[in-house]
């Protein structure tokens, strides 16, 4: 499935620049949080796809209100949607590599964040994530939304501390 084919909703704007499939990314102007390398289309360095906060924040958002097992209780989690991400960067491909600051990684079936509205987490309860609480990107299924996905499979792909994602 070619995800460029789908626009990512309304055209998303950085300071005067749209992020779309259609669009060049823009070069980020603050620290890198994510590289996107592998089989995509658009891209903004030698190294694939890099963005930082602003570009993250830019993309279609979603918050999801959740019980995890990471945090007591339910708690509001925000950010970009990954389709929206899939979207800007002309993605291709079955599986999502996620990669975190520490080396763990974990492979997603790119279906997960098609069919799923899953998330990189940048805000908890609309505070931003830090590293030392698990940001500053955490991969987050909408687990009271979709029962189905409240277990271990889907616990063990959602990583904390995204650095890295390739599209295979």
């Amino acid at each position: 499935m070619r995800l460029s084919s789908v626009l990512v909703g309304l055209l998303l704007l950085l300071p005067g620049v749209a992020i779309s499939a259609a669009a060049t990314l823009p070069t980020p102007q603050g620290p890198v949080v994510l590289t996107v390398t592998g089989n995509i289309g658009n891209t903004n360095s030698a190294d694939g796809a890099q963005f930082d906060m602003s570009m993250l924040d830019a993309l279609a958002q979603r918050t999801t209100v959740s019980e995890t097992p990471w945090y007591e209780g339910k708690h509001s989690f925000s950010g970009p949607l990954i389709s929206a991400l899939l979207d800007a960067v002309d993605a291709e491909g079955t599986t999502l590599q996620v990669k975190a600051l520490n080396d763990y990684s974990a492979d997603l079936p790119l279906t997960d964040a098609t069919d799923f509205p899953v998330i990189f987490a940048t805000r908890l309860d609309d505070k931003e994530m830090s590293v030392r609480d698990k940001g500053p990107l955490f991969v987050i299924y909408p687990f009271d939304e979709y029962r189905e996905l409240y277990d271990e499979v889907h616990f063990g792909r959602s990583v904390w501390q995204v650095s890295a994602l390739a599209v295979h």
